[in-house]
């Protein structure tokens, strides 16, 4: 299912190789990230496949609004995802939390679950890779945002940042 769902993506976003590699990126973070944390086989599944469709509300929202801000994504992409993995038979119950993340992907308080929490970091360290951030960001997104041990440290080493003092 999830190869199955990686290619429905690549037709998704036919011509846009940016998307296409920023959520190919996300999800191969997610799955490192998950498979360091020993996430349940299923809870792995879910998140991988959250990640491939975390920003799937992208295209509508720049077809209706000419911009994608995160909220954007929150609020269109759940029903385009909801749409794809029905079409491709996924269990209405992972259709569900897989939803619940997309609509919570770009929200950083009160985050539900750690497969949510690994969806939130995976995608920060492509976002503040692909922005060009600086230390400065690279640092305070740690600080903020990062809960798991195997994500805090894939970040550190992507960025080459200093272990948080004790």
């Amino acid at each position: 299912m999830v190869q199955k769902l990686t290619e429905k993506m690549i037709e998704y976003y036919c011509g846009d190789p940016k998307r296409i590699q920023h959520f190919i990126k996300v999800h191969a973070f997610a799955l490192y990230i998950g498979l360091r944390e020993n996430l349940p086989e299923h809870e792995q599944f879910v998140l991988e496949c959250a990640a491939l469709v975390h920003d799937i509300g992208i295209k509508p929202a720049e077809a209706q609004y000419g911009e994608c801000g995160g909220k954007l994504q929150e609020r269109l992409g759940p029903p385009e995802a909801e749409k794809m993995l029905t079409e491709l038979g996924f269990n209405p119950q992972d259709i569900e939390r897989i939803c619940y993340m997309i609509a919570h992907h770009h929200t950083y308080d009160n985050i539900e679950g750690r497969d949510l929490q690994i969806l939130i970091e995976a995608d920060f360290i492509v976002n503040l890779y692909e922005d060009g951030a600086s230390m400065n960001a690279v640092a305070s997104a740690y600080e903020k945002i990062f809960r798991t041990e195997a994500g805090g440290r894939l970040l550190r080493t992507v960025f080459g940042l200093a272990e948080k003092n004790s």
